[in-house]
């Protein structure tokens, strides 16, 4: 008799340990994106280049996938990675290149450091685009969480 009134708490348990375990794995995936213009660019580019980025963050793995598309540049494009760390209107070195032939759209993972990742989440990273008549960077864009 007495088993039985343990037999709720026991399930009430169990459930609430299933939920616990399974949280994490959804909390895990940061999704974040850019948006990439002329007018990010430090100093700013005159240009009807414009572009997007969608991206997600695996904070387990530390995993950042994306996928860039962009347009109207003044050319093809010559480079194209991350930068940081650095806020808006900031410069910073390459910290992420972009591996492949710089044509849009096209898609990418790396796996961050533990620095890289706090940057990252801090918003001090960014997408850039060269093209030869804009060897600095013709279209750039913030990475920030996406809502």
């Amino acid at each position: 008799m007495r088993m039985q009134s343990f037999s709720p708490m026991l399930s009430a348990l169990a459930l609430s340990a299933s939920i616990l375990c399974a949280s994490p794995a959804l909390a895990d995936m940061v999704k974040m994106k850019a948006t990439l213009d002329g007018a990010q660019q430090s100093p700013p580019v005159t240009t009807k280049g414009e572009g997007s980025a969608a991206l997600v963050f695996d904070t387990a793995t530390k995993r950042l996938s994306w996928a860039v598309k962009y347009a109207g540049l003044s050319g093809p494009a010559t480079a194209e990675h991350i930068h940081g760390p650095a806020a808006k209107g900031e410069n910073a070195n390459v910290v992420i290149p972009f591996k492949g032939a710089p044509k849009s759209p096209f898609k990418g993972s790396a796996e961050l450091t533990d620095a890289q990742a706090a940057d990252l989440m801090a918003g001090k990273y960014y997408i850039n685009i060269h093209t030869a008549a804009n060897k600095d960077g013709e279209i750039r864009g913030q990475i920030e969480k996406a809502e």
